[in-house]
C-alpha cells in the first residue's frame, strides 16, 4: 500500500535533520561524497535528490544533470567531463544520471556502438577504485520501478502541463525498448557491480516510500556523522540599532485575488 503524505513526512523529517548532521559532518572533516541516482524514466530521480538536498546548503550539496555531450565532449575520454564535477572538500555531489548513461541510454538508443560500451564496462570500475582509493565515498543507487508504472507517469507528464517539460521524444521512443533496456541494466549491474562501489537497488513503485528507502540505507552506510554544532550568540537589538531606513520606500500592492 502506497505510504500517504503525512506518514512521509513525519518519517522523513527526523532523517532530514540527520542529513543536515552529515553535510555539518562533511564540512568538518572535509569528506568527499558522490551519490549517483540512475534508473529507468520517471523512475523518481529528481524526487529522490530534492529529498536529499532540499535543508542542505545549495553551495554545498550540488546536483550534477549533464545535457547530452558538445561535439567537443564527444571527442574527449568518456569519463572526462564528469570529473570535472567531483566533490572538493566538504562537498556532496549528487549526480541525476552519470557516466553509466553509457551503459543505459547511450547504448539501447544507438548514440555508442558496442566497442564503444564493452570499452566503457571494462574501465569504469578502474576508474571508481581510483575515485575511491583517494577517499571519495561513493553511493551508487539504482531506481527500480516496474512497466505498469512507468507508462502511468509518463500519462501523467504528458497531461500536466507543469510536467511536460520532463516528456522528451526520446522519453517516448524508449518505451519501446523496455526490455532492451531490461538486459543492458543487467549487464551493467553485473559488470560494475564490486566491493569498492557496489549498487544498491531501491523499489521506487511507491516513490514516497522509496525516497525514505534511499535516504535511511545512505545514512546508514556513512561513519558517526555527529558533529556539535557551533554556539552562535545572538543577542538583542537595542534601540541604537534599530533603524528604519527602508521605511522611505513604498511597498507594491498587493497582488490581487479578486
Amino acid at each position: 500500500m502506497a505510504i500517504k503524505g503525512k506518514d512521509y513526512r513525519k518519517a522523513l523529517e527526523p532523517m532530514t535533520e540527520e542529513l543536515v548532521g552529515m553535510a555539518r559532518w562533511a564540512r568538518t572533516t572535509g569528506a568527499r561524497v558522490v551519490v549517483l541516482f540512475e534508473g529507468r524514466d520517471t523512475a523518481g530521480k529528481g524526487g529522490a535528490i530534492r529529498a536529499v538536498r532540499d535543508k542542505l546548503n545549495p553551495r554545498q550539496c550540488r546536483t550534477v544533470a549533464l545535457s547530452k555531450p558538445s561535439e567537443d565532449e564527444q571527442t574527449q575520454w568518456y569519463f572526462q567531463r564528469y570529473i570535472q564535477h567531483l566533490p572538493s572538500a566538504g562537498e556532496i555531489i549528487l549526480f541525476d544520471r552519470s557516466w553509466y548513461n553509457r551503459a543505459g541510454v547511450e547504448q539501447v538508443m544507438g548514440y555508442a556502438n558496442q566497442p564503444q560500451v564493452d570499452r566503457f564496462l571494462e574501465q569504469v570500475p578502474v576508474f571508481e577504485k581510483l575515485l575511491t582509493d583517494d577517499g571519495i565515498m561513493l553511493f551508487k543507487y539504482w531506481l527500480t520501478t516496474d512497466q505498469d508504472n512507468q507508462e502511468e507517469r509518463l500519462r501523467e507528464r504528458l497531461d500536466d502541463p507543469l510536467k511536460r517539460w520532463k516528456l522528451s521524444p526520446v522519453d517516448l521512443a524508449a518505451r519501446e525498448k523496455y526490455d532492451a533496456y531490461t538486459e543492458a541494466r543487467e549487464a551493467m549491474l553485473k559488470a560494475t557491480h564490486c566491493d569498492h562501489a557496489p549498487w544498491t537497488l531501491v523499489d521506487f513503485n511507491d516513490q514516497k516510500r522509496g525516497r525514505l528507502t534511499l535516504i535511511r540505507d545512505l545514512l546508514d552506510r556513512l561513519p558517526d556523522t555527529h558533529v556539535e554544532p557551533p554556539k552562535i550568540e545572538f543577542p538583542d537589538m537595542d534601540d541604537d540599532m534599530r533603524k528604519e531606513s527602508y521605511s522611505v520606500m513604498k511597498p507594491i500592492k498587493d497582488y490581487p485575488l479578486d
